[in-house]
């Protein structure tokens, strides 16, 4: 290699690590990786597979959660209704994907008081996944593990994770990994379990 092609790749390997270091370091990597993430499930690849499941497992109602604002939900109290359950954190880039699509089927069930949604955050502090949901603007409800285990039925080798508990106690929708929520098929897969 000549000296002059040595330079050149040195300096082309040097700008590519200082941007993938300033991404780092200003936290934006989590954002940039969301947002390739968000093409990918534009694409529909990632819709979501609402097949029935023959085996359903029965959901656990057994454990609350402490909402932003500090109020409790226990699940005792939302039995009969069908449940959407996401399990996330701010510094998860497919959970971060993900989030429009679920604000915006938020958006269209909210009113409904057949439903209940419950975004559960595994940040550390508490205050980072308020900050980021105001930032962006989000009015889905989120919550957080208090001094009750979550149940071992939701427990998940990896996150964002996604459950639908129907109206019989049942889980009928179980996703690891991101999803796009505002597919027609998801629609349809949430409607039928409400007219249930």
């Amino acid at each position: 290699m000549t000296k002059n092609k040595l330079k050149k790749e040195l300096r082309d390997w040097g700008i590519f690590i200082a941007i993938i270091l300033t991404l780092y370091f200003t936290g934006l990597h989590t954002e940039v990786a969301a947002f390739a993430q968000r093409v990918v499930l534009a694409t529909g690849i990632a819709n979501p597979d609402t097949k029935t499941i023959e085996d359903k497992e029965k959901a656990a109602f057994d454990f609350s959660l402490t909402a932003l604002d500090g109020s409790r939900l226990d699940f005792e109290t939302v039995k009969g209704k069908v449940i959407f359950i996401n399990m996330w954190a701010t510094w998860c880039p497919p959970c971060i994907a993900e989030m429009p699509s679920i604000q915006g089927m938020y958006e269209k069930y909210k009113d409904n008081p057949n439903i209940v949604f419950a975004m559960i955050s595994f940040d550390q502090d508490p205050k980072k996944a308020e900050k980021f949901i105001q930032k962006k603007g989000y009015t889905m409800p989120v919550f957080f593990p208090n001094e009750t285990q979550i149940p071992k039925v939701y427990e998940s080798e990896g996150i964002p994770t996604t459950f639908v508990i129907d109206k019989e106690g049942y889980i009928a929708y179980k996703k690891i990994g991101m999803a796009n929520y505002e597919s027609k098929s998801f629609s349809s897969f949430m409607d039928d379990l409400l007219a249930k």
